[in-house]
């Protein structure tokens, strides 16, 4: 069996997951439009975010309709759009 060469996923260490977390809730509580750099995409993922499944820790993004569901471990930043 031969393995495709993937970059492997950078390795975070708690503080940074725990901050990425905080500020996923934060933007839950607000209502607020969220930018998500994720692993592996080349587009950013935008919208609100709608539910964050801690069993299948999938944060669920919302935007015109349309829902995505990011894992969360696959999210390398949080950033707010500028309009």
């Amino acid at each position: 069996m031969i393995k495709s060469k993937v970059p492997k996923r950078p390795t975070r260490d708690e503080f940074e997951l725990e901050e990425l977390g905080n500020q996923l809730v934060e933007a839950k509580d607000e209502d607020a439009e969220v930018l998500l750099t994720v692993w592996g995409l080349e587009k950013q993922v935008r919208g609100l975010i709608t539910k964050m499944d801690s069993r299948t820790k999938l944060v669920h993004v919302s935007r015109h309709g349309e829902e995505k569901k990011v894992p969360f471990l696959d999210i390398m930043r949080v950033e707010s759009p500028g309009v």
